[in-house]
């Protein structure tokens, strides 16, 4: 199996996350955007990553795949099973996080490209996410049970970006939980094992 992947992309980055959770044997074939490869355009004309090719089909969303993967082995139950609904409030959380957060964080990201308001306002809007967020890791070190679920793989990689804009803000802003609970993520094993180079 090999999925076609661009390291700092957060779609790629949550799609290796699960993979590696999950076991499985995949040979990650790290992609130039500037320069995709023909295998790639072949399978995925969009040509947009991640792309997991199976052997037996190709998948071309990050939730896809790690739906796939966590189809395969679940040792933690991220897809939460054995509450019905916290599985239901994580994909609700995930719509959320991949529609209005998304772009949110491009705004924030890329403000000089938006100059109808300034950075900080892209950034105040976002925080009714965050806030959001804090309220939910009330308690508890991940979002909607008392280990990791897909939620919290999803979301990873987005809130990893909206904090690297204004890391100094981020570190004294007003969210404890959602910086602990990033924080835990990025000094996982997990995490550092699909960002390695």
């Amino acid at each position: 199996m090999i999925l076609y992947s661009f390291r700092r992309c957060p779609w790629a980055m949550r799609a290796r996350l699960a993979l590696r959770y999950a076991g499985c044997e995949v040979r990650v074939q790290e992609v130039a955007m500037k320069n995709k490869p023909a295998a790639l355009l072949a399978l995925s004309p969009k040509g947009t990553v991640p792309v997991l090719d199976t052997g037996n089909g190709v998948l071309e969303e990050s939730l896809d795949i790690m739906r796939w993967a966590l189809e395969r082995n679940d040792p933690q139950d991220w897809r939460l099973r054995a509450d019905p609904a916290a599985a239901q409030q994580a994909e609700a959380l995930i719509a959320r996080n991949d529609s209005t957060f998304k772009a949110q964080v491009n705004l924030y990201k890329y403000a000089e490209r938006y100059p109808e308001h300034s950075r900080e306002h892209y950034r105040q809007q976002a925080e009714t996410w965050l806030a959001a967020l804090e309220v939910l890791l009330e308690g508890r070190a991940y979002l909607l049970a008392d280990h990791p679920s897909l939620a919290d793989a999803a979301l990873l990689p987005l809130m990893r970006q909206f904090a690297g804009v204004e890391p100094q803000w981020f570190a004294e802003a007003a969210y404890p939980r959602v910086r602990s609970w990033l924080e835990g993520w990025l000094a996982s094993d997990l995490f550092k094992a699909v960002m390695a180079k």
